[in-house]
């Protein structure tokens, strides 16, 4: 397959516009697309399959970038923070039924409303256990039967659009234990991110094999 890149950035937070990027899931979104060539076409996040979450570690906060294009690391500030790049493209490619992996994934999890609804056609955040159900029923399309799974609500995502009405969506965090079932769905959802949101930190779909690191 070809070549998927894996972007750690350890932000220096002291730095303003780390600060900003960082409270902003807009302005966030436009760093992360720096690292991508430019004039690739109008959907370019879509076209590079970039993804990106935001983690949080006991040595600060991290940003995660998946690009299925090769990162330009030094279109980021001098001094925005460590940067490391890693191949995932063996990982996807070992990928077999009846691998055991832990899986991490922050989703916005949501659903249009039908016709009775108050607001027909209108999408709805999905929170406590309807977030749980919402990726229970969706990991078999992902190819992955869960052997189990914890949700944790996040912040919201939040950030504003030059004459519309800011960008929300709600975060849940799954992390659990599962077993891979259908390798090529399982490449896809990686590939292409999970549910909505995924411009604004939300869909990235992580897998380290058991015995392995994420």
């Amino acid at each position: 397959m070809n070549p998927v890149w894996l972007v750690r950035v350890l932000p220096d937070l002291r730095r303003r516009d780390v600060r900003a990027d960082l409270a902003d899931a807009v302005a966030l979104h436009r760093r992360v697309m720096t690292l991508l060539p430019d004039q690739i076409g109008p959907d370019a996040r879509s076209l590079a399959g970039a993804l990106f979450r935001l983690e949080e570690k006991r040595s600060g906060v991290e940003i995660l970038i998946q690009t299925r294009l090769a990162p330009l690391v030094d279109q980021l500030p001098p001094g925005y923070g460590q940067v490391a790049t890693r191949d995932l493209t063996g990982l996807l490619d070992r990928l077999h039924t009846g691998l055991g992996v832990h899986y991490r994934l922050v989703a916005n999890p949501a659903k249009r409303l039908g016709r009775t609804a108050k607001h027909p056609g209108k999408l709805a955040a999905l929170r406590g256990d309807d977030a749980e159900t919402w990726w229970t029923s969706r990991a078999d399309r992902c190819g992955l039967t869960l052997r189990s799974s914890t949700a944790l609500p996040l912040d919201d995502i939040t950030g504003p659009r030059r004459g519309r009405a800011q960008i929300r969506h709600a975060l849940t965090r799954y992390d659990g234990v599962a077993v891979v079932t259908d390798p090529d769905a399982l490449r896809t959802a990686i590939l292409d991110g999970v549910g909505r949101g995924k411009a604004h930190g939300a869909g990235l779909l992580s897998i380290a094999p058991i015995g392995g690191t994420r």
